[in-house]
């Protein structure tokens, strides 16, 4: 698989499917979750309760991943995952590189060649950049998959930067 990385907005990314780092809800939020939500529209909204009224009353899972229509995004499909809040004092690394795999396996059963990823649980869940840059690649890199192509897409320009870093490493 094609793993690149790009600086930019998730939701312009013309792909098959876009990750969302949503919160367990499902119901969207602030940063990722709130964007994939406002752009993508109501429909996202309308498949996730429905998705908590059959199957997740109590909400999605840290580290599990379940999908939906994209609504208005340049996408099919939208696969939302919950990262693990960073904690100094537990090592919650596994359940952030199970966020990546497991959206991979939900995008790939949909038939899903291109998958635009943000950088889960670096935002307001407070995991250190750098890290979760490894944490990502080392599943991307490594994954066996139907899926052809993982974009990782940085939000600003010293995320960007970070990461290369960290990629070149």
């Amino acid at each position: 698989m094609l793993v690149t990385l790009l600086q930019g907005d998730i939701t312009a990314q013309q792909v098959d499917a876009v990750v969302n780092a949503a919160n367990s809800s499902l119901l969207g939020g602030g940063g990722v979750d709130g964007a994939i939500h406002r752009k993508g529209g109501p429909e996202i909204l309308a498949e996730c309760r429905a998705l908590r009224a059959s199957h997740y009353g109590r909400g999605l899972g840290t580290g599990q991943a379940v999908a939906t229509t994209a609504g208005r995004l340049p996408a099919r499909w939208v696969v939302h995952t919950v990262g693990p809040v960073y904690s100094r004092t537990e090592d919650r690394s596994e359940l952030l590189r199970d966020c990546y795999r497991n959206a991979l396996r939900v995008a790939g059963g949909l038939g899903a060649r291109t998958v635009a990823f943000p950088l889960i649980s670096s935002g307001i869940y407070g995991w250190p950049v750098d890290d979760a840059v490894r944490q990502a690649l080392s599943v991307l890199r490594t994954a066996e998959t139907s899926v052809e192509e993982a974009r990782l897409i940085l939000y600003d320009a010293a995320t960007y930067r970070i990461a290369e870093q960290v990629a070149a490493a």
